[in-house]
């Protein structure tokens, strides 16, 4: 007798659009063969594309266990657990939720239902004991649409690494965005310029942008927001960048055509007399400095030209070594940037550099731009235009004709009551140094 399948489920329920669509592939599952558990893989990936609750797919993967075979194939792979039984195989889910979740297997079109005449799950044995009709839950539409899960399967992985990538950007870009803005905003309190418009600006989108962030995984708004901060990160480093050259070419235009000091005529006008007695004064020691340094200064001509320096030596200055370690202080308290002071040591040598900075600091709040001024000089020295020799000689030579034009102390009689103020101890010495008793001199 021909066999026949039942294709409408018993009692009350309605053949659903799934159930028949199912019956639909069945020409295609004739002799096609899948591993039950990948194609299970497949489904729990594609879950949000075959419109299947979490909990659904333990059903789906409690009913492949009933199936003894690794493989399904053929017309008909149906399994007759009873109810209870499925539920112990569900995770001991409960009997109303494993109903509804069994519809959605079925709604989805991977399961169809064999009812029996009775609505019983069982199996009918022929005489040799195998299987001769069985009623229960039909497995074969995941033979016939294995291709199309496995597919929705790596569409789905697909979506899921282009989201993961999108949300790197938007991480990214809000990292970049943030620290730029934050170092335009420093450089604008650094400087005392006020900050660019186009920094309000940037801003201002920056934060549009970071409240369109999806809470949940959405490809589209994902994208959109990473292509709009990547924009931003752009315009907010190119003005960061613009903003340093601005800065780089407004040092080097204060220092064109003269060292860079203060906006003083007076000022200008002594560090040009300075230069020139350097270059018409020969030095008077012809030692040569160590660490690097072609100059006949000592290290006694460069602290007594510029005694400022050995504030900044740790343990006094008893060497080059020291010198060199105070000027790298002091240039860093004056604002000389790191790569500034780097470059006046490659020109002008480690004792140059340390003289040239013991200098400036001397000079105190004359010189406007310490930074400026380090760089103009150490090109100067490279071009050939500038000695260090000159400048320290010249420099000695102005303090030394400073402190021979200091008038003496003249002798001076103090009055009995002055002495009574100061006290004794310290009014009774000048009186006996001078020897002048009486009226005035």
């Amino acid at each position: 007798m021909e066999k026949y399948l039942p294709t409408t489920p018993f009692g009350r329920r309605d053949l659903c659009r799934g159930q028949i669509a199912s019956l639909d592939l069945e020409d295609r599952r004739a002799d096609a063969s899948v591993h039950k558990w990948k194609v299970f893989r497949d489904a729990c990936e594609a879950r949000a594309a075959l419109g299947l609750a979490e909990r659904a797919l333990t059903v789906l993967e409690a009913l492949l266990s009933f199936h003894p075979e690794p493989v399904l194939s053929g017309k008909a792979v149906i399994v007759f657990p009873s109810n209870e039984t499925l539920m112990l195989r569900a995770k001991g889910m409960p009997g109303s939720t494993l109903r509804r979740h069994l519809a959605g297997l079925i709604e989805a079109g991977l399961v169809i239902r064999r009812d029996s005449p009775n609505g019983k799950r069982y199996a009918r044995r022929a005489s040799g004991g195998e299987i001769d009709a069985a009623f229960g839950f039909d497995l074969s539409p995941l033979v016939a649409r294995a291709d199309e899960i496995a597919a929705a399967a790596q569409a789905a992985r697909e979506d899921r690494r282009v989201i993961d990538a999108a949300r790197e950007r938007v991480s990214i870009c809000r990292r970049d965005i943030g620290k730029t803005l934050a170092a335009i905003a420093a450089r604008t309190t650094e400087t005392g310029v006020a900050a660019p418009a186009a920094a309000g600006e940037l801003e201002m989108r920056f934060q549009a942008e970071v409240e369109r962030i999806p809470r949940r995984r959405c490809r589209q708004t994902l994208e959109a927001v990473g292509t709009a901060l990547t924009r931003i990160a752009g315009e907010a480093f190119a003005l960061l960048r613009q903003m340093l050259q601005a800065e780089e070419t407004g040092a080097r235009g204060a220092c064109s055509g003269r060292l860079i000091e203060g906006s003083k005529p007076e000022s200008h006008l002594e560090d040009k007399k300075v230069f020139r007695e350097g270059m018409n004064r020969e030095p008077q020691d012809a030692r040569v400095a160590s660490s690097g340094s072609k100059g006949s200064y000592t290290l006694g001509q460069v602290l007594e030209a510029c005694p400022d320096i050995v504030d900044y030596a740790k343990g006094g200055v008893a060497g080059w070594g020291d010198l060199v370690a105070a000027a790298a202080l002091a240039a860093a308290v004056l604002g000389v940037s790191p790569s500034g002071w780097k470059e006046a040591r490659a020109s002008l040598g480690d004792c140059g550099a340390s003289a040239v900075v013991a200098y400036m600091l001397q000079r105190g709040e004359k010189v406007a731009n310490p930074g400026g001024y380090l760089r103009r000089l150490a090109r100067k020295a490279a071009a050939g235009e500038m000695s260090v020799d000159a400048l320290v000689a010249a420099t000695l030579a102005a303090r030394r004709r400073s402190s021979a034009a200091k008038p003496p102390a003249l002798p001076v009689k103090l009055s009995a009551a002055a002495l009574r103020i100061m006290g004794s101890g310290v009014g009774r010495a000048p009186v006996a140094a001078t020897g002048v008793r009486g009226g005035g001199h």
